[in-house]
Formats: structure tokens, C-alpha cells, sequence
């Protein structure tokens, strides 16, 4: 494993408003740069109140203005959403701010209901078209000579990494078709984990942009001292998958001592399903759960993701699991 990096899906957690939210953000990152952690990726979502991360770009930029090295990119823009032109222009506006520091990650689906799709004036028929518009994104940002027509200012030439992301396998054979760089979605959508892996790699093609596959794996993070109190913290996660998954979705909510007591089995059960590509507990248990994900899927590169209720608690979760995967490498090494 090359490095590991984290995924902020900038939760507004009942109790806080979204400019607290915001400000947890920008306070995690420049933690995370502390701490190592390679990309620091926000999400787009839409019509969710428990995610401040909407603007995308405008997060990304926020993020990267805060910090110094660390890279900064979406996980991901959901492409149906928006003409490729537009996204050039967001992303080669960051590149031009922060060069070397921004990544693109790219996503299939709107990211929303159906409702909000066409609110956005994008509609989800339009996903049927992704493979065309990444390709016109990259043309965009490759663009150097100066000889088409429409040209991304800025964005021309500024050759942005752009990744796939996905949880089935067609962004894993787009990927490998395209020459790109994968993301699968595993910390809320495992199922297709091993095939879509499997997939990217026999397929991929060496492109202009990557040589050879780079796959990075998202995984769910619930660190604490003790293996306690990270299933505590572990339950605002669980009662959010819960109400969205029952058409309630909200703010995340506060962790409760048994959630089981609070969601339907079945409800539960899904949760569970849905988080299986996580680790929980203490340092040592984090780690044995982490070095059996790595040995089975052999990721170049690993995603964090932690949905917890408390900033304080969120800060320590990342933290260790900095820690555990510091010394993975470190060990890997000698």
C-alpha cells in the first residue's frame, strides 16, 4: 500500500449548524496533513442536510487555501450533474491555485433523488452519456496546442488527475479502458468489491496518464481508546443509514449506547451489510481489521472515511487510524 488519504463527507450533525460544519472540515484537514494522510477528498451530495459538501468546488478550494501539501480533490463530482466544460473550468481554476495539489474524482450517478436531479437541470438520463463526458473533461484539461475550438480558461493544460469512482463494474472497466486511476466505493456499497477489482486490473489498458493500475479502496473508520467506544461512535453512522435507507434522512444523529434498541433488525442488518468494509475499535483492533482488508484486496492506496458525531471523537478516529497505517508501512518496508 502507497499511501492512505481521507474522505470528508463534511457531516452537519444535530445540534450544529453548517457553517460548524464547514469550520470541522477545514479543522480536520490541516489535522490530516499533520497526521500524513495523502488527498483529502470531499463528496458532492445533494438535498441532504446532514452534508455541507454541495458546492464541491467551493469546499475544495476552502480546503486547499487552509492547507499547505497535502492534495485536495472531490471523491467525487457526480459528473451527470454538469456540463464537462464547466467542471474544466472549476477544477483548472483550483489546479491554477494550487498546482500539483488537486485531484478529480468522477462519479456516475447524480448523487441525489430524482427530483433534485432535475432541480439541477441535469437529468439522470444523462448518466448514459458519462463515458463520452469524462472524455471530453480530459480533453479539456489536456488541451494544450490551442487548436479546438472550445477551450477550458483556465483548465487548458493543466492535465489535473482525473479518477473513476464507482461500486459496480462498469466505472471499473471504464477505468481500465480510459487508463485512469480507480476508486471503488466500499465503505458504503462492498458487494461488487473483489469483482470490480479484479476487472480493473486484467483490463487496464497504460494510457498517457498512468502507466499501470492504481486502485484506492474506501473503508469506514470508527478508531476510539477502546473497542467500546468506537462502537459507540460507530452509531450515528448506523442510525443515519438507517433513516436514509426508510426515507428519513437528516443530520447525523447523536451515538446511543445500544442501537439496536433504536432500529428494526432488518433496517440493522442492512447498516451492517453496508459497512462491512470498515474497522472498529481500539488501535489494535483497528489494525487487525485493517491488515486483513489490505491482504485480501491489495490496494495501492486506502480511503478513510468517518461519519462521527463528535469533532473531538472524528479528530481522534483519524488520528489512530493514521497511526496504525504509518506503522503498516513502516513495517512494510523493513
Amino acid at each position: 500500500m502507497q499511501n492512505y488519504s481521507l474522505l470528508d463527507l463534511a457531516p452537519v450533525v444535530e445540534g450544529q449548524s453548517t457553517a460548524e460544519a464547514l469550520a470541522n472540515t477545514v479543522d480536520l484537514a490541516r489535522h490530516a496533513e499533520g497526521w500524513g494522510y495523502h488527498r483529502y477528498w470531499l463528496a458532492e451530495h445533494h438535498n441532504m442536510p446532514g452534508i455541507a459538501s454541495a458546492a464541491t468546488s467551493v469546499v475544495i478550494g476552502h480546503v486547499a487555501g487552509a492547507t499547505k501539501t497535502i492534495r485536495v480533490g472531490s471523491g467525487g463530482i457526480m459528473l451527470p450533474n454538469h456540463a464537462p466544460l464547466v467542471v474544466a473550468e472549476q477544477f483548472g481554476t483550483l489546479e491554477t491555485l494550487y498546482p500539483g495539489r488537486i485531484d478529480i474524482g468522477l462519479g456516475r450517478a447524480p448523487g441525489t433523488d430524482g427530483a433534485t436531479a432535475q432541480a439541477l437541470r441535469r437529468y439522470f438520463s444523462s448518466a448514459d452519456q458519462f463515458p463520452q463526458d469524462v472524455v471530453e473533461l480530459i480533453n479539456y484539461l489536456d488541451d494544450e496546442d490551442g487548436a479546438a475550438p472550445v477551450r477550458a480558461y483556465p483548465g487548458a493544460g493543466t492535465q489535473v488527475p482525473v479518477w473513476i469512482l464507482g461500486s459496480s463494474l462498469f466505472g471499473a472497466q471504464l477505468a481500465a479502458h480510459l487508463g485512469l486511476p480507480y476508486a471503488f466505493a466500499s465503505h458504503f456499497a462492498p458487494q461488487m468489491l473483489g469483482e470490480a477489482i479484479a476487472a480493473y486490473r486484467s483490463g487496464f489498458k497504460p494510457s498517457a496518464r498512468l502507466a499501470k493500475p492504481h486502485f484506492m479502496m474506501a473503508a469506514g473508520l470508527f478508531a476510539a481508546e477502546t473497542d467500546e467506544e468506537a462502537v459507540y461512535h460507530r452509531s450515528s453512522q448506523m442510525l443515519s443509514f438507517a433513516r436514509m435507507r426508510t426515507g428519513r434522512p437528516g443530520k447525523l444523529p447523536a451515538p446511543v449506547e445500544n442501537v439496536a434498541d433504536h432500529v428494526p433488525a432488518q433496517a440493522l442488518a442492512g447498516a451492517e451489510a453496508a459497512l462491512a468494509v470498515s474497522a472498529t475499535g481500539s488501535r489494535d483492533t483497528v489494525r487487525r481489521q485493517l491488515e486483513v482488508l489490505i491482504d485480501e484486496y491489495q490496494p495501492d492506496e486506502l480511503l478513510l472515511t468517518s461519519m462521527i458525531h463528535d469533532h473531538g471523537a472524528r479528530l481522534k478516529s483519524f488520528e489512530i487510524g493514521a497511526e496504525v497505517l504509518a506503522g503498516m508501512r513502516v513495517a512494510e518496508a523493513a
